[in-house]
């Protein structure tokens, strides 16, 4: 599978006949000086040595995937750089010179005459005649980033996809046709530079990476539109990503989020790749001998929805297995008995049984865990049984119910093989050892007869098949020592079988989850043939007996983005996310479909009912003011050359260029291409986006840099600074609409704001050519209360102490319009805060007296529940974080004491922490609400109204707290 870092590898044999090539590979072979051929599985051999020449040195061995008859060999380029042609299957050969060295081959997934070559200098070539003549494509191509089209999807199928290197760490990605890819029919359909090794085009989906300000970014196009940034949870932070699967439209991909290190975490998509929902963390990872990525998650064939995986559970690898797509997942039940028929008394979740699920590094093993297309329902596994996965005592077992229950077969490691379609078992001891037999079973494992296949033991390097045939040929190769040559052992395993299976020889099973028939949203029962029978399958007889449709339950629906599945099994919003204000935007003529926290799994085929109560439903559009608009430049700087062609990536109605050009757009929310612009003159111009309807309006601002590129004539200069110093940074403060930024060398400034309100803070921090910019929003009041908070420690294990989640958090824990009580975060560890209770913004002069008072009364309020702790929040699924008031000595951000008062202009703001190299800009979208909190104002009439009636100050905290709740 494509992986987003480019470490793919890819294993090929070294000895090999039938169908051995799925596309790209390359295998070495040790240099030799004479080829044979063998037509008969490798009975009798004969040799090839005047059809390729005597003196030819071959390096590489290609077989066309579309066509097993036409074979490719490499000459050894350090003799001479020439490919063998074969059209029946290396019977003969003919031998056609070239002008590159050849590193690897990508054969065409359906015209088997084409073929991309990469050779060693980083150039691409392609060939349309099984290479005979050949044609440069592009240089400076990343290696392993070409890709042929994709049928159905690609018009042309002659189109490449290619991730060329630009600088160091940069690339593009270019489309164009593999014989006329000239500067002028290339296509960039990415706009802007791409991390190197970061094109994967697989299946619908072409993905890429990009990396600014040291965090990376997703895209991914789907059905070849228009690229579109993959959404993870907006605390999922990835460090890395792996692409690991894009079956049946949809994506699984392995995100290392910035908490971990050891591990990845399991994210699916929806259908275009955008949306990513998680659906297990702490997957157990390794790496492979080439560096690749390897996560211990597998795919049961035969079965829709089926997954197994490990996961690390308090420091131990445990093994879950999933029935729908991953939606719940739970351990494996250990058998009743070992292999000696012993009881084993291992009882879930105590203990469980555990499996390796690795790939085999050698091609001709079978890997630790095996299943199989044509056998739905059996799986085969080294493993074992306690309680945590451990590579000692591993013994091997099966089951033949998908999963729900296990037998132990050996209490030795050994490689299984399905024959006959799937119809028997075929195991060879996995040992250092030589041996001698191999073990067969008829009846899925349960007796097992042994056969010698060599009068010598042999050291087993492989075992060689033709898979999905009707041929019953098996070829074990080794050695009889470490000094001897190979040794082909055939065998013909017919024999076992007396005839072809007939409509009696099967039996049907039903497909369940611990007794639950309905599984992916159907009933289904399929077809095998009874244990023990010898006969022999049919290849094309139908697995599936009879599928039928079930009602719809939560478990056959997927969270929706930015919603969490429960104990209870509901899916609801997590603490980040606001599904108010996730409908998209239409007129007040138009509906929407509105989310209701699920989206249907993917291949699921379950019915609803009546109700449907978890499809989307249709809702009238209710007018909505523009929020969270945004703009930015297509290279993501903010500096540009005079004369350059600036491009504007925007969500807006009207722009400003900021040098007396403007330009209106109308009933236009977004363009895919971005707005041009040029300036001619040098200067700092300020940038501005502004959306309007008729309930508001919102705008964005940035401050360009133009430059002007120095001239002049060449010199010989000589240079040595001493000290040495590092570069100088320069910073650009704006407060609110000022024209002139205030510039300053140090990432601080004092400023005294002049009036009471909010007031927009845009910064800039410069240093050479690159610039970056972040903006906050610093409110002023004249007087106000705060108290001091602290958290439970499990909030700090999910603080990745950045501004974005100071931001939720503080809404959170608020609850209430920012506009009356504010919570900021400090940043760092551990999580601290402050609290801020402010007057209400409409409270005249006159009043000024009572609102104090007020604001005096709701902090006693608030000081008795946090003390209490009553006041807490939800931050994930069964985590509960309570809020406390602070002991400890801490210097607030404007006064030391727990309660402040007074007449003097106090700014309320949060820290910002300015640096090149670790400035992130963050902007905010949506505003969380615990509840619909009372406003202070409300409160303090409550308060006023409570002792008029005499009601005792507990009683009005009770209502307090209630309110608080719920």
């Amino acid at each position: 599978n494509g992986r987003l870092d480019g470490r793919t590898s890819i294993k090929t044999p070294m000895l090999c006949y039938g169908d051995v090539s799925n596309g790209l590979f390359h295998q070495t072979w040790n240099m030799f000086l004479f080829v044979s051929r063998s037509t008969d599985y490798g009975s009798t051999y004969t040799k090839l040595n005047d059809k390729v020449g005597s003196r030819t040195v071959l390096s590489y061995l290609y077989v066309c995937p579309t066509n097993k008859q036409k074979i490719m060999m490499l000459s050894d380029p350090e003799v001479e750089s020439a490919v063998l042609i074969s059209s029946d299957e290396g019977a003969s050969f003919e031998k056609y010179p070239i002008n590159f060295n050849i590193l690897s081959l990508l054969f065409h997934p359906a015209q088997e005459n084409w073929i991309l070559a990469y050779s060693h200098d980083s150039k691409l070539y392609s060939s349309m005649d099984f290479g005979k003549k050949w044609q440069l494509v592009h240089d400076n191509v990343m290696p392993g980033r070409f890709y042929w089209a994709v049928m159905g999807l690609d018009r042309e199928s002659d189109v490449v996809h290619i991730e060329t290197r630009i600088a160091k760490g940069r690339a593009q990605y270019v489309k164009c046709r593999a014989q006329r890819c000239t500067e002028g029919n290339r296509q960039y359909l990415f706009p802007g530079h791409v991390d190197t090794n970061s094109l994967v085009v697989q299946d619908e989906y072409v993905f890429t990476q990009v990396t600014k300000s040291g965090r990376a970014s997703y895209f991914v196009s789907y059905m070849r539109e228009s690229f579109k940034r993959m959404k993870l949870p907006k605390y999922c932070l990835p460090k890395d990503m792996h692409i690991i699967s894009t079956d049946e439209k949809q994506v699984f991909a392995a995100v290392q989020e910035w908490n971990q290190n050891n591990t990845y975490s399991l994210y699916i998509s929806d259908s275009p790749g955008v949306y990513f929902t998680l659906s297990l963390e702490n997957l157990r990872t390794s790496r492979g001998p080439a560096g690749n990525l390897l996560v211990d998650f597998y795919k049961v064939e035969g079965i829709n929805g089926m997954y197994l995986a490990n996961k690390l559970v308090d420091n131990h690898i445990k093994t879950f297995i999933t029935y729908n797509k991953g939606q719940t997942w739970a351990l494996l039940p250990a058998p009743a008995t070992d292999v000696a028929g012993n009881n084993l008394h291992c009882i879930l979740p105590f203990c469980s049984l555990h499996l390796h699920l690795e790939m085999s590094e050698n091609p001709y093993t079978s890997g630790p865990i095996t299943s199989k297309k044509s056998v739905p329902g059996i799986i085969v596994a080294t493993g074992n049984i306690g309680t945590e996965l451990s590579s000692t005592n591993l013994g091997m077992f099966i089951t033949s119910d998908a999963g729900n229950s296990w037998r132990q077969i050996f209490d030795e490691e050994h490689n299984i093989w399905f024959l006959d379609n799937g119809g028997a078992l075929l195991a060879v001891l996995h040992a250092a050892t030589p041996i001698r037999h191999l073990w067969i079973s008829l009846d899925e494992g349960k007796k097992w007869d042994r056969h010698s296949f060599s009068l010598a033991p042999l050291y087993v390097d492989g075992v060689l098949m033709e898979p999905e045939s009707d041929n019953h040929i098996i070829t074990f190769f080794g050695h009889f020592s470490h000094r001897s040559e190979w040794q082909l052992i055939k065998i013909d395993y017919k024999g076992l079988f007396s005839r072809r299976c007939m409509d009696g020889d099967y039996q049907t099973w039903h497909l369940h989850n611990k007794g639950e028939l309905c599984v992916m949203g159907e009933k289904q029962i399929y077809m095998k043939r009874r244990p023990g029978n010898r006969c022999m399958l049919a290849q094309d007889y139908s697995r599936i007996y009879s599928s039928e449709p079930c009602l719809c339950t939560a478990y056959d629906f997927e969270c929706d983005y930015g919603w969490e599945r429960q104990a209870d099994g509901k899916c609801s919003p997590a603490f980040w996310f606001n599904p108010n204000g996730a409908a998209k935007s239409c007129s007040t003529s138009q509906s929407f479909l509105n989310s209701t926290g699920y989206r249907k799994v993917l291949s699921n085929n379950c019915k609803e009912g009546g109700r449907n109560v978890y499809s989307p439903k249709r809702q009238p559009c209710q007018p909505r003011p523009p929020q969270g608009l945004k703009l930015s430049t297509s290279q993501g700087e903010l500096s540009a050359t005079v004369g350059s062609n600036v491009t504007f990536m925007i969500y807006l109605d009207n722009l400003d260029f900021g040098d007396g050009i403007k330009i209106t757009y109308s009933n236009l929310s977004r363009t895919d291409d971005g707005i041009k612009h040029i300036y001619r003159t040098t200067g700092i111009y300020r940038v501005t986006v502004t959306a309007e309807n008729n309930q508001g309006s919102d705008s964005s601002t940035l401050f360009l840099h133009i430059t002007s590129p120095v001239e002049g004539k060449e010199a010989n200069l000589t240079a040595m600074v001493w000290p040495s110093h590092t570069r100088t940074l320069t910073f650009y403060w704006w407060f609110d609409n000022s024209s002139e930024p205030i510039i300053t060398l140090e990432g601080s400034i004092s400023y005294t704001f002049h009036r009471e309100g909010k007031n927009k803070v845009t910064v800039q921090v410069a240093s050479g050519g690159t610039v970056i910019q972040d903006s906050k929003v610093i409110t002023v009041k004249e007087f106000f209360r705060s108290l001091l908070l602290s958290f439970s420690p499990a909030l700090d294990e999910h603080n990745p102490d950045i501004p974005e989640w100071r931001e939720d958090i503080g809404r959170v824990v608020s609850g209430v319009p920012e506009d009356q009580l504010l919570v900021s975060l400090y940043p760092g560890l551990p999580t601290t805060a402050e609290l801020f209770i402010l007057p209400d913004e409409h409270t005249s002069s006159e009043h000024k007296r009572n609102t104090e008072e007020a604001l005096e009364t709701i902090s006693d309020i608030f000081v008795t529940a946090l003390n209490q702790g009553l006041i807490q929040f939800e931050l994930k699924t069964d985590i509960r974080i309570i809020v406390y008031m602070t002991q400890q000595t801490l210097a607030p951000l404007v006064d030391s004491n727990s309660i402040h008062s007074g007449s003097a202009m106090l700014m309320l703001l949060t820290v910002v922490f300015v640096g090149l190299c670790a400035f992130f800009i963050y902007k905010f979208k949506r505003c969380v609400k615990l509840s619909e909190f009372p406003t202070p104002k409300e409160l303090m009439e409550k308060e006023l109204e409570a002792r008029s009636r005499g009601i005792s100050p507990p009683h009005l905290l009770l209502l307090l707290l209630l309110l608080l709740y719920y």
